[in-house]
């Protein structure tokens, strides 16, 4: 039997909502198929079926919403029949029952006494957590628990009297500003920058350009892209997640590209496996990803897959950008916008195109020379762009 939950798509999120069923009992699945859409507080995602099967049960309707993890539906694996499925499936929702009854250890009960003055009220485990999820202050919530601890049920009372969310816009905002706290609390960011010439670039594109309609013209993104991808060859430990106190490298280097959408806020789908792509490929699934994006039309493994983040805000007119790692990955890196300014080559000042490259990263996984070191290459890799314009042989 094959079980098909909920997968996370992305650090923020902890629910969906199973808008469609795509399949029916008995259809036969391949793994990468799309078998149900799924809401989130950013964009309806299309949720791929990870093995291949026949489909045996659905086990919810549309309009459920349900925490990740949660069981869907189930599979039946080659050879098995429906009556084995049934049996698996029953011994399954029997040990989860039975996990979910065990009994909680019982916290000890807090002290009678008033708090002494300035100091600050004790908060329940369960009120701390609730509190952070609602991304409630509990130095404001009046705590009326012993002693003027501050309980589960104080949070929810607060939570219910602030207004509610107007909408998608308000929940991606929600969820976006609970992600970025998330990271500017754990994790150890350092930031470095560096002006990156393009003069190369700029000319191998006008010249791949020449004669291309508008809709076939290369652009810049992909290139700067590909370099972020290339140097991760070279600097892997950019390249994953923190997970459980440890750095887990990336199976592959799947670039999330941080894209604006219309009813505000970012998602940042990724780009599978860039360094195999040539940069027409490259070009041609990029734009088509910026555009599924914008359109609320994406894949659960597009948002699930992002071994690292990209974000170019070069076409709102910044010099500069240093975003915020995006967890539990461990680095983040950005391009402003290409600038001209007098450069030196071989003691001559020239007017030259410019773009800014930074790289914000995880102290706990790198440290300034190793990321100093990538920044160096993704600007050694950008005089090179026949180079980056050929897929990748490396590892």
């Amino acid at each position: 039997m094959i079980a098909f939950r909920l997968p996370s798509l992305g650090a923020d999120m902890d629910k969906g909502t199973l808008l469609e069923w795509l399949v029916r009992p008995g259809d036969a699945v391949k793994k990468g198929d799309v078998v149900a859409i799924v809401d989130t507080t950013k964009a309806a995602i299309d949720v791929e079926c990870w093995h291949d099967g026949v489909v045996d049960t659905l086990l919810l309707e549309p309009g459920t919403e349900i925490p990740v993890g949660t069981l869907m539906a189930v599979l039946r694996e080659s050879g098995e029949t429906a009556e084995q499925v049934k049996a698996q499936l029953a011994a399954l929702r029997a040990s989860e029952q039975a996990t979910v009854a065990a009994p909680a250890p019982v916290p000890a009960a807090p002290p009678a006494a008033l708090p002494a003055e300035g100091a600050r009220a004790a908060v329940s485990p369960a009120a701390r957590k609730r509190a952070a999820e609602l991304q409630i202050d509990v130095a404001a919530v009046r705590g009326t628990g012993p002693g003027g601890a501050i309980t589960l049920a104080d949070v929810e009372a607060v939570a219910q009297a602030k207004p509610a969310p107007a909408g998608r816009a308000d929940a991606m905002r929600q969820t976006i500003a609970a992600a970025m706290s998330r990271s500017k609390r754990e994790i150890p960011h350092y930031y470095l920058g560096e002006d990156v010439p393009l003069t190369a670039a700029t000319a191998y594109l006008a010249e791949q350009n020449a004669g291309r309609s508008v809709t076939e013209r290369l652009l810049l993104a992909p290139l700067l892209v590909q370099a972020v991808a290339r140097a991760l060859q070279r600097y892997p430990e950019l390249n994953g997640f923190f997970r459980d106190g440890a750095f887990v490298a990336g199976t592959g280097i799947h670039i999330g590209v941080a894209v604006a959408v219309r009813t505000g806020g970012l998602i940042a789908p990724a780009l599978i496996d860039v360094p195999r792509k040539d940069l027409q490929t490259l070009n041609r699934e990029l734009l088509d990803l910026v555009q599924r994006a914008r359109a609320a039309s994406l894949k659960a493994s597009e948002l699930a897959e992002p071994t690292i983040t990209v974000t170019n805000l070069g076409d709102r007119g910044v010099r500069s950008v240093f975003p915020i790692i995006y967890p539990p990955q461990v680095a983040i890196v950005g391009f402003g916008r290409v600038v001209e300014v007098p450069w030196v080559f071989d003691g001559v000042v020239r007017a030259t195109p410019l773009v800014t490259a930074s790289l914000g990263a995880d102290h706990r996984v790198s440290d300034g020379h190793r990321g100093a070191l990538f920044l160096a290459t993704v600007r050694d890799l950008l005089q090179r762009p026949d180079e980056l314009a050929r897929p990748s042989d490396g590892p």
